[in-house]
């Protein structure tokens, strides 16, 4: 496990070398990044020490970027993916003016933090009033990750299975329901980078037998808490597109397929007539 000898000066050079030994595609890229991110020598030497045996980078550092934030990672939370941004700008185009949002399967509360800073910057009405956001997930650490991110913005995170842990008064008046839920099916858990398959939970992203388990309990209860005009958004595959449009439907929702070519993303929107 390469890592910096604690007598050497950690100069750049140095935090590149021990990640580039330890197979970091982008090594210069992380080692500038470690290196802005620690507060003292001792600090970077045990970042890149962590790093270097296999840790997330955004575990290592404590934060993600997502969407223009600097979104807090604990280790053994849901890192968010930049893919999932394009799940961001479809809420944001489908609902300029919603002032309740909620973020289902949350992890760290990225999708929710993201969505309320970009409607506090473009919505007038929310800039006026606020916007009310809830988060949920079945993890106590990304719950406790969740609330951290969604402070600035005044929202809360709750601890429970999907809907089960919302406030019963959020029913029909959400806006913007975002479950970024888990869609890998599980055969191919196994097959994921070590970084995901052995540093993040599995039930965030095993996603049964097909990868859309609980996308279809989604979609199910997705009208009787979503306000009329209100619509659901997910991330899923190219290959399970079509599947879940279908459930959607099935769940009474106005349906149609995002895709984004350049961040390789697809998500679909239903909307509550």
């Amino acid at each position: 496990m390469p890592s910096l000898p604690s007598r050497v000066p950690l100069s750049p050079s140095a935090v590149v070398s021990a990640l580039r030994a330890a197979g970091c595609v982008f090594a210069e890229d992380e080692a500038e990044l470690i290196l802005a991110t620690a507060r003292i020598p001792e600090e970077v030497a045990a970042m890149v020490e962590r790093r270097t045996a296999g840790l997330p980078l955004e575990h290592v550092l404590g934060w993600a970027e997502f969407h223009g934030l600097r979104i807090a990672v604990e280790p053994g939370v849901f890192v968010p993916r930049r893919r999932t941004e394009f799940l961001v700008d479809q809420a944001l185009a489908q609902a300029p003016d919603v002032t309740v949002v909620v973020d289902l399967c949350c992890g760290s509360g990225a999708l929710g933090a993201a969505l309320a800073a970009a409607l506090g910057r473009t919505s007038a009405a929310v800039r006026a009033g606020g916007v009310e956001v809830h988060a949920a997930d079945i993890d106590p650490a990304a719950v406790r990750c969740a609330r951290r991110n969604l402070a600035a913005f005044g929202g809360g995170a709750h601890l429970g299975d999907l809907y089960d842990a919302l406030p019963a008064g959020l029913r029909g008046r959400v806006g913007v329901l975002m479950a970024n839920v888990p869609y890998v099916p599980t055969a191919e858990v196994a097959l994921l980078p070590p970084e995901a398959r052995d540093h993040e939970p599995t039930a965030a992203l095993d996603g049964g037998a097909d990868g859309l388990d609980v996308l279809r309990r989604v979609a199910a209860e997705a009208p009787a808490w979503l306000a009329p005009g209100g619509c659901l958004l997910t991330e899923t595959s190219e290959r399970q597109a079509p599947a879940a449009v279908r459930e959607f439907g099935r769940a009474g929702l106005t349906t149609r397929a995002a895709v984004s070519e350049e961040r390789a993303a697809h998500v679909v929107i239903g909307v509550r007539p």
